[in-house]
């Protein structure tokens, strides 16, 4: 609720746009720069014109905190345009029923349970790397956000179904990247209907999640009946049962956190994974530093849970890459009642939007910002910032619950790629940082592959 003293509070101010459509085309044309250079200008919170909606873009630290985790009950999340998607999810869920399915699906997630998917990320990270061998001896570069997301939605899918599903993975990766498509192209439309004409990017969207929907229904029907001992994320979400109610999750509620997690769990790690590398080989001094830091606590040796401890140079480097291209790049927020935000007006039902890419390069918070320098992130520098300047997984009660796997996922591909291989860019890409559902290094990052035995 907005406070009692007799100042009013500001009314926000921001860039101006065209009649009916506001800024849209700005955000069309290039969104990340057109929220930093709005958010540099005008300051901590900046109101959006995009035509019929008002939008107020929110940066700085101590106003990200009171949203949210101050004041995080008069904040919804504002991601229905995903529902189609991800359902009653994690990320989409509210109130009541988020809290009993956060019960349900947290203890999947806690770190003491992380090491047991780590063979699955070991596993699939070595046969990688025996394609990677065929792939240097022949002097054949590849496109590392690409191997990236064949490796993670490999990891994903052996986790989550104890398989890697086949001939159908393609299909599955191919129909989520599709909706993932369509979910970016109506996030700032300026009209819900037209994401309900039938146009042929929305009919395509419509097959893709009916694949989606009937590979994941027919799992969840084939895993209930069997009478198979199974330890993935499927049975652990089919066997989960509420520890206040005794109550465990409908077939569509398990379709929809199947969804969630199969998003969270590596279209993002993917994407962090690709910009690592992209930082790495345009840093040298920092690639040795890291390269000898693995070097010396593995020797050689398959990176186990008890490792990663130890591999702190390995950890800041793997900060510093989500600082500047964190994988979900932007949150949206709805505020339920009137309220004042970092000494500004906030009316009941407008949007908030909160962007970590944003916020971690703003040149009052980061000193030259745009520089990859992983030392940001040793403990002495950590302990000076303030909590919220830094927050690639979110934060308050909402924080992703997946944070920990993404960190140890991201940790082990590293050290292992790291061991074998010293990667350096083919000369002469454009490579942009592109914001589909997460922040996507486009058209993509191709390296060369130099073998270090």
């Amino acid at each position: 609720m907005l406070n009692d003293e007799s100042t009013l509070p500001l009314k926000a101010s921001g860039p101006r746009g065209y009649p009916l459509i506001g800024v849209i085309p700005h955000l069309r044309k290039d969104p990340l720069n057109f929220f930093l250079s709005t958010a540099i200008e005008y300051g901590d919170v900046a109101k959006l014109d995009l035509g019929p909606r008002e939008f107020y873009l929110v940066t700085q630290p101590e106003s990200i905190k009171y949203i949210l985790q101050d004041n995080n009950r008069n904040y919804r999340k504002g991601y229905d345009q995903a529902k189609p998607l991800l359902g009653e999810g994690l990320v989409t869920s509210e109130g009541n029923f988020w809290l009993q399915q956060r019960r349900l699906i947290q203890p999947l997630f806690l770190q003491s349970q992380i090491g047991r998917y780590i063979p699955f990320i070991t596993a699939a990270t070595d046969e990688m790397l025996a394609e990677w061998e065929i792939h240097a001896l022949n002097n054949k570069p590849v496109d590392v956000a690409h191997e990236m997301m064949r490796l993670t939605q490999k990891i994903i899918l052996r986790t989550m179904f104890s398989t890697d599903t086949g001939a159908e993975t393609e299909q599955i990766a191919h129909a989520f990247d599709m909706s993932l498509e369509h979910l970016n192209q109506i996030l700032f439309s300026p009209s819900r209907i037209l994401d309900r004409l039938p146009t042929p990017a929305n009919i395509r969207h419509r097959h893709a999640l009916e694949y989606l929907n009937k590979f994941v229904f027919d799992l969840i029907s084939q895993r209930r009946l069997s009478k198979k001992e199974s330890n993935d994320l499927l049975s652990r979400l089919i066997q989960a049962r509420d520890s206040e109610t005794g109550l465990g999750m409908s077939d569509q509620q398990v379709r929809d956190e199947v969804m969630t997690i199969f998003l969270a769990g590596h279209e993002t790690t993917a994407n962090a994974l690709a910009w690592t590398w992209y930082l790495l080989a345009n840093s040298p001094e920092q690639y040795d530093s890291l390269v000898s830091e693995i070097d010396q606590v593995l020797a050689g040796r398959t990176p186990t849970e008890n490792d990663l401890a130890a591999l702190i140079f390995s950890r800041m480097v793997f900060d510093e890459t989500l600082r500047l291209y964190p994988p979900a790049w932007m949150f949206a927020r709805h505020a339920i009642e009137d309220d004042e935000v970092g000494g500004y007006f906030i009316p009941a039902n407008s949007m908030l939007m909160i962007s970590p890419y944003v916020t971690h390069r703003l040149p009052d918070i980061w000193h030259d910002p745009e520089y990859f320098y992983p030392q940001r992130f040793n403990s002495e520098n950590i302990g000076q910032r303030h909590k919220f300047a830094y927050f690639p997984f979110g934060g308050g009660p909402r924080v992703c619950i997946g944070n920990m796997f993404a960190i140890t996922e991201g940790l082990i591909i590293l050290s292992m790629v790291t061991q074998y291989f010293r990667l350096s860019l083919v000369p002469q890409q454009n490579i942009k940082p592109t914001p589909i559902a997460t922040l996507q290094p486009k058209p993509g990052v191709f390296m060369n592959l130099i073998g270090r035995n």
